[in-house]
């Protein structure tokens, strides 16, 4: 069974800093574009910041110059790094991954179970 599992969150002060993890595991051949999502209560999920398969970023305008996605393939694992936390960053934390399944490369698109992110002022 294919599936994303994510990691890394809990409770910190503001100004400090968390990684998450978003592991990939199950029979795949290769992960395109990976992306994290957050969402808080109340509000709609919102993209984050990814990554596609060649290292290229993009990032939201709240969290640019604090937090940085990263992927290390040989791990099927892609990272977030939130520094400088401030309250508003307080949300449940989903990766999103489009998981090469086929030998002949079809894909399919899977989100994690998500990890809390907690922000104290």
């Amino acid at each position: 069974q294919v599936q994303l599992v994510e990691s890394g969150g809990g409770l910190v002060q503001a100004g400090g800093s968390l990684t998450l993890s978003c592991a990939a595991s199950g029979t795949i051949f290769g992960i395109n574009a990976v992306g994290w999502y957050r969402q808080a209560p109340g509000k709609q999920r919102e993209l984050v910041a990814d990554i596609t398969s060649g290292g290229s970023t993009k990032y939201s305008a709240s969290v640019k110059g604090r937090f940085v996605i990263a992927r290390d393939n040989g791990k099927s694992t892609t990272y977030l790094q939130m520094n400088s936390l401030k309250p508003e960053d307080t949300a449940v934390y989903y990766c999103k991954g489009n998981l090469i399944t086929g030998l002949y490369g079809s894909w399919s698109s899977h989100w994690g179970q998500g990890t809390q992110v907690t922000v104290s002022s």
